[in-house]
């Protein structure tokens, strides 16, 4: 295993256990909004010091983006660590047991390893570039259906793009035409990680940020899918706008995205 692979791993397991435990206990939970219907817990920030803290012990030189602090700086511009301590902070604030921790790490550019931790399932889903996927520590490779037909395909709302809207629900209602069944679970780095595990046939949605995506578009990649913007181009860490499939799923998805999206949303 990487020696990265296996800190990122450590981080997310020790911040995982610290969320879990604080999902038994409500009442030590104090959420605030940070923006229109966005919310943040005491818990996202403690665990998100918890995994610094275990990567700056290791690695103390390496730049970290994280979703609630920010950029911290080091002086090895060339690694660094991109951190969502809790994905799904609504399910963990309503109580609804689906959420994970999500850490990827870039060197030069370039995603090489990274964990998706639910801690509630003790299911580990990581990936080393070239080196394949796998859920606590098995194999797992994408779904092998042949178009949309009889597929089951995950998304999230645009809940803080709301003026999408319109746009969104066209382009799910034009698959739905096709698919069989959707699945909207509120953690998109687990979506991705069901997308590589083939839980579900496909995985799209708008207007994410790097640390939604960079570990999960990895263990899908590795898993077989292929990423790609709603264009079908390779921009969707810049747009936040990403389709995960196996080739043909992916073509038939971006065919209705293409069909049916509005223009600000075609990228």
């Amino acid at each position: 295993m990487h020696p990265m692979l296996n800190i990122a791993i450590r981080a997310a397991r020790k911040a995982g256990d610290f969320i879990a435990k604080s999902a038994e206990n409500s009442d030590n939970v104090e959420t605030t909004q940070k923006g229109s219907n966005d919310f943040v817990t005491n818990i996202d920030k403690a665990a998100e010091q918890i995994i610094i803290d275990v990567i700056k012990k290791s690695y103390p030189e390496h730049n970290i983006v994280t979703e609630e602090a920010g950029v911290i700086t080091g002086k090895d511009t060339d690694y660094q660590w991109i951190i969502d301590p809790l994905d799904g902070t609504t399910n963990f604030v309503k109580g609804f047991p689906h959420f994970s921790v999500s850490i990827a790490l870039r060197i030069k550019g370039r995603t090489e390893v990274a964990c998706v931790y639910d801690p509630l399932r003790n299911e580990l889903f990581s990936a080393q570039r070239g080196a394949g996927a796998q859920l606590n520590s098995k194999r797992i490779r994408v779904g092998v259906a042949k178009d949309l037909q009889g597929t089951i395909l995950a998304t999230g709302f645009p809940f803080k793009a709301k003026q999408h809207s319109e746009g969104f629900i066209k382009v799910v209602g034009a698959l739905f035409v096709d698919c069989a069944d959707f699945r909207r679970t509120g953690s998109a780095a687990l979506d991705l990680c069901y997308a590589a595990a083939g839980r579900v046939d496909g995985f799209f949605e708008l207007g994410l940020k790097p640390w939604d995506m960079a570990a999960g578009e990895l263990i899908a990649r590795e898993a077989g899918a292929l990423c790609t913007d709603f264009a079908g181009g390779t921009d969707y860490m810049q747009s936040g706008n990403i389709v995960v499939a196996n080739p043909k799923v992916l073509k038939g998805i971006l065919g209705k995205i293409r069909d049916n999206a509005n223009e600000a949303m075609k990228k």
